[in-house]
């Protein structure tokens, strides 16, 4: 009993010593990882990068930016079916452990000695919060250690439910997703309150390692590990039994959502907008801010748009014949594979790569460019088709003059003719086109090519081009404004401008000859007479026309050569199209955007494009006060009556002149048409009441277009075809005649006063209509020398029609 009771006292002595050895070397062990963990503060104030949405002005989304695909949910918007499913898959202790789970290190230690095959980890989901936000991923002994006293630290200063939101919100899914809200909706195109059992299952299934259970690449297995998961909800008490195997009986169901600017062929548009967002936010604010931007794209009419430009920009490429095949593949084996290796642009629909893959008679047998499958393989379905003589008519050449096998070519389905096709070509011309509402300066539409995927360059906003002839409605509303009326009488007839070189500028009329003597203001933008315009010009001063091009912002300094009058300067369609808008509304500066409104991720408004007070707006209810009043303040940079007065002449340019072809549309327009020196670029920009539109085409490194190439002929029928539509529902609203104006029924051709044949009814101001008997000087002076020479510094090159 004595040895018994000695060897116990020897055995206790040394277990105390022990343990205080244990402890001393554990509590050195602590103290040394502690000096310098990081601040769990931190994690209160957690704002993680978050995706910045971009929604078109009806609300859909448009585009999204991000480093890393996140959207952030509070915990009480997760539904409690997917915190269940991520519990039981990584940590079915997590409501009951302090931050390390010993059952959890014996349960992994105990499957892998076995040998098993699924191993739920060690770390709790506090020890990967506390790895992923403040830790790192080093794979050591000291970071785990210092891992799990980090974790210790986050379950004493958080509640379990703010460690789970930190979590759902943080963990990485594959794909480029992050979080569970991004997740859901980019594997199922769901958000989280709609996923089914066997889809949360999925999800939870990721963290472990996305790339091991891609759904595309590795499909058993991913079905393996969400099963398992499912199994874990069953045993964990969450799903019954019959749940359970019902979830596990679906496939996984997995639709990745394909979201591109090319859903409403709006990619020039969504990258202004980014380029905006750049400069008036930073780079951080875009793609880890999470702002909800409302852009003023309207879809449909981005739609009308991109089909008007791309119709027109094709009709002149066709009028100039077929340039041969785009590409040339061997189609000895397997074509599908290598055509699809070809990149396609994805904003041309409906139009498709193919392969021509025989000629015969008058045909030529294609094949069609194959998809993939959501795996990234190509599709094992071959397309093929025919292309018919008729779908090459407009070459002018047959399928056998025109093509051989291994020719890659675009086309584009046969109306009403199954499995027939049309050649089609990408246009070598280019262009823009731009609608805004004429009040506001909001963009509805933005098309800046022909394809955002050929080119990214925005020919509406980037590509400086010189107006032509577009641009005298602002020299002679700039007459019109100081002194001269719509009758005033200008000569049509020769003038020459000496040069500072001594040499001399003679402007001439797009249709050559010497003149055709006098005729009313109005006449010379309903014919754009160059001759008129130069003399006009010349009287009202050029100085002043350029402090009216500034107001008007289409150049920020003109130099104040008279050929300027004539469009000869450089600017964008975007700054034609705000400075017509400034005609249509009145005489009322307005600044173009693309954006209404900017929010950050609590909802409070960055930006708002609408600075107009609105007296009353606040008042919680009706207590029979005042109505509301808002408040502009926008700047006058025209007399109204004097918009009017430019708006009734450029009508004219619509009912007996230049762009008569836009006639068709039957609603009350104005407009005018510009083509430059050599026909290089083409111009039509106008208006309905409400609705301001511009278009150009040209080559982007410009050449002429041909030497007989008008506006009139190419780019106003692009602004017709698209009015067309954009006004068919609408009702013919007359442009509203401010207060003041005098409508006098006149001769068209003289400006006198008359009831007869060939009159129309001509704006004038108070005091400025023509007496009964009318001479013409109505303006300051008649500009009636038949051949003026004036002295003139500097050249260059301007509008002709």
């Amino acid at each position: 009993m004595r040895m018994l009771a000695r060897f116990l006292g020897f055995v206790f002595a040394t277990a105390t010593i022990v343990f205080l050895i244990g402890a001393i070397a554990g509590s050195g062990l602590i103290y040394y990882f502690s000096k310098d963990l990081p601040d769990t503060a931190q994690l209160r104030d957690y704002e993680p990068p978050v995706t910045t949405r971009l929604h078109a002005g009806d609300g859909s989304i448009l585009a999204e930016y991000s480093h890393e695909r996140r959207l952030f949910l509070p915990s009480s918007a997760i539904p409690q079916l997917v915190k269940q499913a991520f519990i039981s898959a990584e940590d079915k202790n997590f409501y009951n452990h302090v931050g390390v789970d010993p059952e959890g290190v014996m349960r992994a230690v105990t499957v892998l000695a076995q040998g098993g095959r699924h191993v739920q980890g060690a770390s709790t989901i506090t020890q990967q919060v506390a790895k992923n936000f403040l830790v790192g991923n080093e794979r050591s002994i000291e970071r785990k250690i210092r891992e799990a006293l980090v974790a210790f630290r986050i379950e004493a200063a958080y509640p379990k439910d703010k460690i789970l939101e930190l979590y759902l919100n943080e963990i990485y899914l594959g794909l480029g997703n992050y979080g569970v809200a991004a997740a859901a909706l980019n594997y199922f195109n769901k958000s989280v309150n709609e996923l089914t059992l066997a889809e949360a299952a999925y999800l939870a299934a990721l963290p472990k390692a996305p790339s091991n259970y891609n759904p595309f690449q590795n499909r058993e297995r991913a079905l393996e590990r969400r099963n398992y998961v499912i199994d874990r909800l069953i045993a964990d008490g969450y799903a019954t039994a019959e749940e359970g195997a019902k979830a596990k009986a679906e496939p996984l169901g997995v639709n990745p959502r394909v979201l591109s600017p090319n859903t409403y062929v709006a990619g020039y548009f969504a990258e202004e907008v980014r380029r905006q967002l750049l400069e008036q936010q930073s780079e951080k604010k875009l793609y880890e801010g999470g702002l909800s931007v409302r852009t003023t794209l309207d879809p449909k009419m981005q739609a009308w748009t991109r089909k008007a430009l791309a119709d027109g920009l094709v009709r002149f490429d066709e009028a100039h014949g077929f340039r041969g095949a785009m590409n040339h593949i061997d189609i000895s084996s397997d074509w599908g594979v290598t055509l699809s290796a070809i990149p396609a642009l994805g904003d041309v629909k409906p139009w498709r790569l193919a392969a021509v893959l025989d000629v015969t008679g008058d045909a030529a047998r294609i094949g069609l460019q194959p998809g993939r499958e959501k795996s990234g393989e190509v599709a094992r379905e071959r397309e093929t088709g025919l292309l018919p003589a008729e779908g090459m008519r407009w070459s002018g050449r047959t399928p056998r003059s025109a093509l051989s096998a291994g020719d890659v070519i675009y086309v584009e389905p046969l109306a009403g003719r199954a499995g027939q096709y049309r050649l089609r070509q990408i246009p070598d011309i280019s262009g823009a086109m731009v609608a805004m509402d004429p009040h506001t300066g909001r963009v509805f539409s933005m098309v800046g090519g022909f394809s955002f995927d050929q080119s990214s360059f925005n020919r509406a906003t980037q590509a400086l081009r010189q107006p032509g002839s577009s641009f005298k409605p602002f020299v002679y509303a700039t007459a019109l404004d100081n002194g001269y009326t719509p009758s005033s009488s200008i000569l049509d007839e020769p003038i020459s401008i000496q040069q500072a070189d001594g040499t001399y500028w003679t402007p001439e009329n797009f249709e050559g000859g010497h003149g055709t003597g006098a005729h009313p203001l109005r006449y010379g933008i309903e014919h754009s007479k160059n001759m008129m315009t130069v003399r006009l010009a010349k009287d009202v001063g050029m100085p002043l026309i350029a402090e009216y091009a500034k107001r008007f912002g289409v150049y920020d300094e003109m130099t104040p050569y008279l050929s300027m009058a004539l469009g000869a300067g450089e600017t964008t369609l975007l700054r034609m199209v705000t400075g017509y808008s400034m005609l249509a509304n009145g005489g009322k500066r307005i600044k173009p955007t693309l954006i209404d409104r900017i929010q950050d991720r609590w909802g409070k408004t960055l930006y708002r494009h609408d600075e107009r007070q609105c007296i009353g707006c606040d008042s919680a209810k009706w207590e029979n006060q005042l109505e509301p009043k808002l408040i502009d303040k926008r700047e006058q940079v025209l007399d109204p009556l004097t918009a009017y007065q430019i708006t009734s002449i450029m009508e004219g340019v619509i009912q007996r002149g230049t762009g008569v072809s836009i006639r068709s549309v039957g609603k009350h327009l104005a407009g005018k048409t510009g083509t430059t020196n050599d026909a290089k670029d083409l111009w039509f920009i106008g208006f309905s009441p409400d609705l301001a539109v511009g278009v150009f085409i040209g080559y982007d490194r410009p050449r002429s277009l041909g030497s007989h190439a008008q506006a009139a002929q190419f780019a106003a029928p692009i602004f017709r075809d698209f009015m067309t539509v954009a006004l068919k529902d609408k009702p013919d609203t007359p442009f509203r005649v401010p207060p003041g104006i005098k409508l006098i029924s006149i001769d068209v051709h003289s400006g006198l006063r008359s009831s007869g044949a060939g009159t129309i009814l001509e704006a004038f101001k108070p005091g400025t209509a023509p007496p009964d008997s009318y001479s013409g000087g109505g303006g300051p002076r008649q500009l009636d020398t038949p051949h003026d020479v004036d002295q003139q510094v500097g050249s260059g090159t301007g509008g002709l029609y």
